[in-house]
């Protein structure tokens, strides 16, 4: 009798379990009835796992309701823990929803342009049973999972995620060797990809604030948010409207408010409640023409374009060392004021959702440079609708940059609970008089001050409107004052 005994690796199997077996297996040879060998063989049934209702978490900013604005599963996909589910948008912001689970989706609760409620099921997502292991051979000498679900240093146990643990299990990467940069030495994913670009000699793009997803559609240059080339140089030429022909239907149509325009009714009627204080003046911004477009190549070759607006950005973050009363906020019942250590300048930026004021943090630890660099990112992120509550709350003070889109002169309303917000129109070159009498070409910016009146007053407004100028007017002097 000849037999062999066949010994298999041990694996696990997803979902599966062992119900049967093949019995000894016998052939003829001859006269005789010889038994060459047998083995154990297996077949497998599904085993289904049991169905979670996913529902939408607290997203913070006392939100209670959101508006499904796209959908990145159907039903039957299969996902993954941190794989994107779907796009909502609060009235402050556009957030991305990402699973819990590893396994199926098996129901949406939501259509496009529906409103979720915080707290309700948003997916039902089948998850993927135990995994069961069947002990029927000798284990390899290749590296067992138990070393990387309990490796520990110094002590300790490395803190991951099951995905996170994952990732390192297929690229043969032991978590003992990976520092974690999340919350208490947490290994995050973007810890693994590192690691294993330092191994492969890959070059990995640095991680962003948050995902950039691209927009299906690339929207038209004339669509996209323009925050960063700010009061550029009027040309003349016809201006018409652009993208389709508006159809006439004849129809009146009412649709609810939603997203970011019910923000605005809230945020708009909050400011009523404000007196409004209005300064204009007239900005002569030549030599600053001269100096961006020195600078414009040197900063694109780093990869930044480089427009006026961190240049204002920067000379009112100047202005407000000097004034502070105006990156301030007062209570509710204008009991108490509030001034800001920090210069988090918004922008107003002009988007497919509506008006969004996104705002660059700290700007008084920022140079020239980084400013533009935040405002690229900024920019960004609005064009493919991404911003999130991180970059549009916070807040002290705000530009609107009416100028390019057109005109000269607005009146800019207050952003509770700022004091102060300036708009900036086109730049135009027009007739001025040098000091020597002679008529020469001047790129003049009209701007716009609103101040609240409650606490400013127009001397205020108007001293720090001077010292904004000459800034400008002046950028050598502002080299002085950088930090």
């Amino acid at each position: 009798m000849l037999t062999h005994q066949y010994h298999h690796r041990c694996f696990r199997v997803q979902n599966l379990r062992s119900d049967r077996t093949v019995p000894r297996l016998t052939v003829t040879l001859g006269r005789n009835l010889q038994t060459i060998g047998y083995r154990t063989l297996y077949t497998c049934t599904a085993n289904h796992g049991p169905i979670v209702q996913f529902k939408l978490s607290d997203i913070g900013e006392g939100i209670m309701e959101v508006t499904v604005k796209e959908w990145y599963v159907k039903e039957g996909d299969k996902v993954s823990q941190f794989d994107s589910i779907c796009e909502v948008q609060s009235d402050k912001a556009s957030v991305t929803i990402t699973s819990r689970y590893d396994g199926v989706i098996r129901k949406l609760y939501y259509d496009v342009d529906a409103t979720a409620l915080v707290g309700k099921p948003l997916v039902d997502i089948e998850t993927e049973a135990k995994l069961i292991q069947e002990e029927d051979v000798v284990e390899t000498p290749a590296m067992a999972r138990e070393e990387h679900t309990h490796q520990e240093i110094k002590g300790h146990k490395t803190q991951a995620t099951p995905a996170v643990r994952r990732l390192a299990m297929e690229n043969n990467i032991k978590l003992s060797e990976v520092v974690g940069s999340g919350k208490d030495g947490r290994i995050l994913k973007e810890d693994i990809l590192n690691f294993l670009s330092k191994q492969t000699g890959a070059i990995l793009p640095p991680a962003p604030f948050q995902d950039i997803r691209t927009p299906p559609t690339a929207p038209p240059p004339s669509a996209a948010p323009r925050p960063t080339s700010a009061a550029m140089v009027s040309r003349p030429g016809p201006a018409g409207p652009t993208g389709p022909r508006p159809v006439f239907t004849g129809k009146d149509r009412m649709e609810p408010l939603k997203g970011f325009h019910r923000a605005m009714v809230k945020t708009m009627t909050a400011a009523l409640q404000i007196p409004h204080f209005g300064y204009c003046d007239e900005v002569d911004l030549s030599q600053l023409v001269q100096l961006r477009s020195d600078l414009k190549s040197t900063s694109e070759g780093r990869g930044v374009k480089l427009s006026y607006m961190p240049f204002f950005i920067k000379a009112a973050s100047l202005g407000l060392l000097h004034f502070p009363i105006l990156n301030a906020s007062v209570d509710e019942g204008c009991q108490n004021i509030t001034y800001k250590a920090s210069h988090n300048v918004g922008v107003a930026m002009d988007t497919s959702q509506g008006l969004l004021v996104p705002n660059v943090k700290n700007v008084q630890l920022l140079s020239v440079f980084d400013i533009a660099q935040e405002l690229n990112r900024l920019q960004t992120l609005g064009a493919a609708g991404q911003l999130g509550a991180a970059d549009l709350s916070g807040g002290t003070f705000t530009l609107s940059n009416i100028g390019s889109i057109g005109g000269t002169y607005a009146k800019p309303v207050i952003l509770p609970p700022e004091v102060a917000i300036g708009a900036l129109g086109k730049i135009q070159v027009l007739p001025r008089f040098d000091p020597s009498g002679q008529v020469v070409r001047a790129h003049i910016m009209a701007v716009s001050w609103s101040a609240d009146h409650r606490i400013i007053d127009g001397a205020t407004m108007c001293r720090f409107s001077n010292l904004w100028k000459d800034y400008l007017e002046n950028p050598a002097r502002m080299v002085l004052d950088l930090k």
